[in-house]
């Protein structure tokens, strides 16, 4: 199952919120997702998409704890509800505060911060998704229009979420790709134990990132040092056959033949060959030395 089908599955087990907030998620759901029709008599239906099973279930909830439906009712047909069914459609829709065909929820049914709560759970189990988590932080919702899109990310606001919009073919797509927001998200709609998968995912993700960098740090350094030794002996080579070591200083002799009999040793490693003891600014120096002789000769 993807990471998105896990974290509605948890969110389809959560226990039913108080009777407003279950208002509030219901309202999410037919009008983020389903769709009222009317007639050409005014008979009106409710339709949901088939391929949403456990939104319907959610749903079945939602009914019998709100008492729109008897438990176990075959009124629900998991899928809507047909024009035979008017006097249950005008109870839900009455008690969603339905106010039209804008696929809005009513902002009386949002007033308080555990109904937006609430009704941020149903959007997600609606018309939201998430990527995998392993491969990029990315959670959206495809929203049918601007107005639904500006609700959204209106009520994602109240928890200090910013989300961004982007239009995409005939939809608008409220998106985040900050994970500490998505968590954060997880966290307000009650996903707590997707929200852990996702935490850990994102330790072992740091971890791994901390690990690559300094792996190509220290390669980097490891390069750095080989490629400078090589120009190092490639220098006192040159000076050993067009100058002689015998012409050299004394601490750049000893310098030269220490690189020569040590060409992996680091700085400071060559500087404890030497009597006395050099630091490993003052071998550098003279291998400095060594190799600016060795570009004058090379240009005489």
């Amino acid at each position: 199952m993807s990471f998105s089908g896990e974290i509605k599955k948890e969110l389809v087990k959560l226990e039913s919120d108080a009777r407003h907030c279950q208002i509030a998620e219901l309202a999410a759901i037919l009008c983020y997702m389903g769709a009222v029709r009317t007639d050409a008599v005014g008979a009106r239906s409710i339709e949901m998409p088939a391929d949403a099973p456990l939104v319907a279930s959610r749903c079945q909830l939602l009914l019998e704890k709100l008492q729109l439906v008897g438990q176990g009712t075959q009124d629900w047909k998991g899928f809507g509800f047909d024009k035979n069914d008017t006097g249950v459609i005008n109870k839900i829709l009455q008690t969603i505060k339905y106010s039209g065909a804008d696929g809005l929820v009513n902002p009386l049914v949002i007033k308080s911060l555990c109904c937006k709560r609430a009704c941020l759970r149903g959007a997600f189990l609606s018309i939201g998704s998430m990527s995998n988590p392993e491969k990029g932080y990315h959670l959206e919702f495809v929203c049918s229009d601007v107005q639904q899109a500006g609700q959204l990310v209106e009520m994602l606001l109240f928890y200090q979420i910013h989300a961004r919009v982007v239009a995409r073919k005939k939809y608008q797509v409220v998106y985040l790709k900050e994970s500490e927001e998505i968590v954060e998200l997880l966290n307000v709609i009650g996903a707590h134990i997707s929200l852990m998968k996702l935490e850990n995912l994102r330790i072992l993700k740091d971890m791994r990132n901390s690990i690559n960098r300094q792996v190509n740090c220290e390669t980097a350094n490891i390069t750095k040092t080989v490629n400078a030794a090589a120009k190092q002996i490639e220098d006192i080579q040159y000076i050993r056959e067009h100058y002689g070591f015998d012409n050299l200083a004394d601490p750049l002799r000893q310098i030269a033949e220490l690189r020569l009999e040590h060409p992996d040793a680091a700085l400071k490693e060559l500087g404890e060959y030497l009597t006395p003891k050099v630091g490993k600014s003052g071998v550098n120096h003279r291998l400095r030395k060594l190799s600016e002789l060795a570009e004058k000769l090379r240009h005489l």
